[in-house]
């Protein structure tokens, strides 16, 4: 028994990480944390999350932008069904698309704008922003390490 204890205590310690979340960038919206992928160029925005086929639960991408202004995504070649949030340089959230469906039509996939102008946008998987009660004016907090564009 004595050394079960132990073999499982030296691979706690081997892990010390296993089950936690990374210590990567991190957005908190309405009491929750968000572990995110930050695009903030050009190409990873294109890219976005096209082609992968999950989005891990408590996991998303920021997309970072480089000026305030109102904002279009589409699910072109995207596999997961998300909620898309925008937000403005303040961080206050503008508008949300909930349960965009997952689109494999290329450049015919619809469009879903946001309802003003945005600097941040931040996609989740499907049915957040229902279960946390997302509505406009909410506020978005950064963790360390996530550039900041077109702050007032």
């Amino acid at each position: 028994m004595r050394r079960h204890f132990f073999a499982l205590l030296l691979l706690a310690l081997a892990h010390p990480m296993a089950g936690c979340a990374s210590d990567g960038p991190w957005v908190e919206l309405k009491g929750h944390r968000y572990a995110v992928e930050v695009s903030d160029d050009f190409e990873e925005r294109r890219r976005g999350l096209m082609y992968r086929d999950r989005l891990d639960e408590g996991t998303g991408m920021l997309f970072v932008h480089d000026i305030e202004q109102p904002l279009g995504y589409w699910m072109k070649n995207t596999r997961i069904p998300l909620d898309i949030f925008y937000f403005d340089a303040e961080r206050r959230l503008v508008s949300v698309s909930k349960g965009v469906p997952s689109c494999s039509l290329g450049d015919r996939c619809p469009n879903y704008p946001s309802a003003g102008p945005a600097l941040y946008v931040l996609e989740l998987n499907a049915g957040v922003a229902s279960e946390i009660g997302a509505v406009p004016g909410d506020q978005i907090t950064f963790g360390p390490g996530i550039p900041e564009r077109g702050t007032p």
